[in-house]
C-alpha cells in the first residue's frame, strides 16, 4: 500500500507543471544588423554587450533586485523574415552566470542583413516571452538600431499589440554619420524612436552618438532597465511622445518646437527609407 502511494505521488509530481522561476525582469535584447551596419559596427555592438554584462556595476544592479536575478535573451534582426537568436534565454544572478551569457555572444559569428524591420524586432521579441521558463515582474524589449522601419508591417501595429500584452519597449537609437552601405540614418533618429518605437510603463531611450559611444550607452541603459530606475532629470512616461534624448553625460536640453517630426503615422520622410511595406513573410513565432 505504501509503495502504491509513493508511486502515485511520483506520477503526480511528474504530471504537475514545472513552476516558473521568478526573476526581476525578462529582458529581450534586439540588435539591428541591417545593411547600414557593417561587419565592424556589428562587432562593436556585440563587444559592447559583452562589456556591459562584464561590468561590476551592472551585476550590482542585478543583485540589488527583489529576486536578485534577471532573464535575458539576445537576437539580431534586419529585413522582415531575417532574424536569428544569438543567445537563448539565460538567467543571470552573479559573475559566473553573466560569463556564460557573454561566452555565447563571443562564440557566435556576426552577420549582416539588408533592410530594417523594427516591427519584426518587436513581434519576434514578444514571441520570445512565451519561450522561457521564468516569470518576470517586468517584460521589456530593448531595441537598438540606426535606421527607420522600412520592411515588414507597419510599426504602429506591432507596437500597439506589444503594449496590449503588458510589454515595455525601450530604445537605443544610434546617431551615426559614418559613411557606409545603406541609407544614412536621419539626424533626428532619436525623435523617431521617441514617437514611433518606444512605449509601455516607464519607457525611455538612451542615445548613442555613433557606434564608438555604444558601449557606454548600452551599459547605462541596461543598468536603468534592470534596476528600474528613473533617469535623473529626465521624465519617463507610459505613452510614446517627444522627449529629449538621454546620455551618460547629458547635453543641454533644447525645447522641442513645432509639431512632431514624424506624426501619428510614423512614416519616414520621402525617399528616406522610412516608408512602411506590406509583410513579406508571416510573423516569426
Amino acid at each position: 500500500m505504501l509503495r502504491l502511494a509513493a508511486l502515485l505521488a511520483a506520477v503526480l509530481a511528474l504530471a504537475a507543471p514545472a513552476r516558473a522561476q521568478p526573476v526581476d525582469i525578462e529582458l529581450v535584447l534586439a540588435i539591428d544588423i541591417s545593411r547600414s551596419v557593417d561587419w565592424e559596427e556589428g562587432l562593436l555592438q556585440r563587444e559592447s554587450y559583452i562589456s556591459a554584462f562584464s561590468n561590476p556595476l551592472l551585476l550590482t544592479a542585478i543583485q540589488g533586485g527583489y529576486h536578485g536575478r534577471i532573464a535575458v535573451t539576445y537576437f539580431e534582426w534586419s529585413t522582415w523574415g531575417d532574424v536569428r537568436v544569438v543567445a537563448p534565454w539565460t538567467v543571470i544572478s552573479d559573475k559566473d552566470s553573466a560569463a556564460r551569457f557573454t561566452d555565447v555572444l563571443r562564440r557566435e559569428m556576426i552577420w549582416t542583413g539588408q533592410r530594417t524591420s523594427i516591427s519584426q524586432a518587436i513581434d519576434f521579441g514578444v514571441s520570445l516571452f512565451a519561450r522561457n521558463t521564468v516569470e518576470g515582474d517586468r517584460k521589456v524589449i530593448d531595441i537598438s538600431g540606426d535606421g527607420l522601419n522600412n520592411s515588414g508591417r507597419h510599426i504602429n501595429d506591432s507596437r500597439q499589440e506589444a503594449l496590449a500584452q503588458g510589454v515595455t519597449i525601450n530604445g537605443l537609437p544610434i546617431i551615426n554619420s559614418r559613411l557606409g552601405p545603406g541609407v544614412p540614418p536621419p539626424a533626428d533618429l532619436d525623435a523617431y524612436y521617441k514617437e514611433c518605437v518606444i512605449g509601455g510603463p516607464g519607457a525611455f531611450i538612451v542615445v548613442a552618438e555613433g557606434f564608438e559611444k555604444f558601449a557606454e550607452a548600452i551599459t547605462r541603459k541596461l543598468i536603468l532597465e534592470i534596476a528600474n530606475l528613473q533617469p535623473v532629470g529626465i521624465e519617463r512616461f507610459a505613452a510614446p511622445k517627444v522627449q529629449r534624448a538621454q546620455f551618460l553625460n547629458p547635453r543641454p536640453i533644447t525645447p522641442v518646437e513645432g509639431p512632431p517630426r514624424y506624426g501619428p503615422f510614423c512614416n519616414g520622410p520621402p525617399q528616406g527609407g522610412g516608408g512602411q511595406l506590406r509583410p513579406l513573410l508571416p510573423t516569426p513565432r
